[in-house]
């Protein structure tokens, strides 16, 4: 059931108080380890919400867009949060922050340690001016997709009429004669009639000549068989048998075997063998390695 219009502000508001509750929870922590890094007191205090509003941002972006640009807002939405969980981690693990006693630029005894965390912590201002500004172009160019109206007789339409076959109609058949009714003799139309002319007879017609069928002479059919007049089909011809590389070989030295290496190439093999342009380039390379060899030995 969905909510009252109330229970939704009342639902609201309590979300608005706990994000203000927890953003002031974390602005000491933020404003600390920006004092640490070198922020002066002004910006200390505007760290917290470069940080924490971008995370307000963020979630606001991934309620409205749609698809991949809502898939980039909730990744902006949670390298922030995991941003802002390391530094109040930090923040909880050294007490010198809270005094701001601690050196400029030192977060963590272990160096590399200390190098992550300053780097960190100062350029999660960067990338707020960066991502905060695409996910706000994002909102403003984004184009929510249009929901389709229901009409008032959608119901109605999507209801299948059945109509009924001449089959299942009742049929018109005559009413039973019994043997009790009455035959009525059919009634006769009075009237003045007029009288028949008699009709002259037509003369007779003699009936056309029909001329006697002719027979024709008839040639024999021809007991000899037909030529082809037309190229036999490619499914028709029987398959040929796939040679082996070895055959191949084989064929490839009996047909070069008198001719000059000028003339052993890849075009002459596959002519004179009817095999493919890769089969012919190797059996042309091995045949001039052959040669090669044999003219060395």
């Amino acid at each position: 059931m969905r909510l009252h219009r109330k229970g939704r502000t009342a639902l609201v508001l309590a979300l608005v108080a706990v994000v203000g509750m927890a953003f002031r929870v974390s602005w000491n922590a933020l404003r600390d380890i920006a004092g640490a890094v070198g922020a002066d007191e002004t910006a200390a205090m505007l760290y917290p919400f470069v940080v924490d509003g971008l995370m307000a941002l963020a979630l606001i972006a991934t309620l409205v867009l749609a698809d991949r640009d809502r898939t980039f807002a909730l990744r902006v939405l949670g390298a922030y949060t995991v941003a802002s969980l390391v530094l109040n981690y930090v923040h909880g693990l050294v007490p010198e922050l809270h005094g701001r006693t601690v050196d400029w630029g030192r977060l963590a005894d272990w160096d590399p340690a200390n190098w992550a965390l300053v780097l960190l912590a100062t350029s999660l201002p960067v990338g707020s001016i960066y991502f905060g500004s695409d996910l706000v172009a994002k909102v403003l160019h984004h184009r929510p997709a249009p929901i389709p109206t229901v009409s008032a007789n959608a119901e109605e339409s999507t209801e299948t009429s059945v109509k009924r076959s001449t089959a299942d109609l009742p049929a018109s058949t005559p009413a039973p004669i019994t043997a009790n009714a009455r035959v009525l003799p059919r009634p006769v139309a009075v009237g003045f009639l007029k009288p028949t002319v008699p009709a002259k007879p037509s003369p007779s017609i003699a009936p056309a000549p029909v001329a006697p069928i002719e027979r024709r002479p008839v040639a024999a059919e021809s007991t000899r068989p037909r030529r082809a007049t037309g190229r036999v089909p490619a499914v028709a011809k029987p398959a040929r048998s796939k040679r082996t590389p070895d055959q191949l070989l084989a064929e490839a030295r009996e047909a070069t075997a008198d001719w000059p290496d000028a003339k052993v190439t890849g075009e002459g093999i596959r002519r004179a063998l009817h095999t493919s342009p890769a089969n012919a380039r190797t059996l042309r390379d091995t045949l001039l390695a052959e040669r090669a060899a044999g003219a060395a030995a």
